[in-house]
């Protein structure tokens, strides 16, 4: 697995974060905020899973889709807003991109893996480890891309 389409794919996601300019979430809805903590609490995630793939340990891999508001406000709240968050995203999506540099043959990798994407991609087997850091790349961060430009592409209360 080449980390290329993964640092372009972050690359698009950080300039729409420092673009700034959000409107709320709607109801329900993800702030840009907990977009990022989001994308932030994965790369952690995937980061140990790669580093468990390099280390020849078994490891499974489980989305976190069904990260709840509690963790992503304290985590919003530890980084310090938006700000603090697109740094510290900066640093987790440079280090996995690291990390995928190293894989090499081991991207190939079996891993246990759980997602889920909206209603389109639905996951539970073992995937080769670069299977799913592709998904990653072309399906999980251009989503999260899209929500980020619709909460700037929405009208602000007067």
């Amino acid at each position: 697995m080449e980390s290329a389409g993964l640092r372009a794919a972050y690359r698009s996601v950080l300039a729409e974060v420092e673009a700034g300019g959000f409107g709320a979430a709607g109801p329900g809805g993800w702030d840009a905020a907990r977009i990022v903590a989001h994308l932030v609490a994965n790369d952690g995630l995937m980061s140990e899973v790669s580093e468990a793939v390099l280390a020849g340990a078994p490891f499974a891999f489980y989305d976190l889709a069904g990260v709840h508001r509690p963790e992503l406000d304290a985590l919003v709240a530890e980084c310090g807003g938006l700000p603090g968050l697109t740094t510290v995203l900066r640093a987790t999506s440079g280090r996995l991109c690291a990390l995928v540099d190293r894989l090499g043959p081991a991207a190939d990798t079996p891993v246990e893996t759980h997602l889920r994407e909206g209603f389109e991609l639905v996951v539970d087997e073992p995937l080769p480890w670069s299977r799913t850091l592709d998904l990653h790349a072309r399906v999980h961060l251009p989503r999260h891309l899209a929500q980020l430009r619709m909460l700037r592409d929405q009208p602000q209360p007067a």
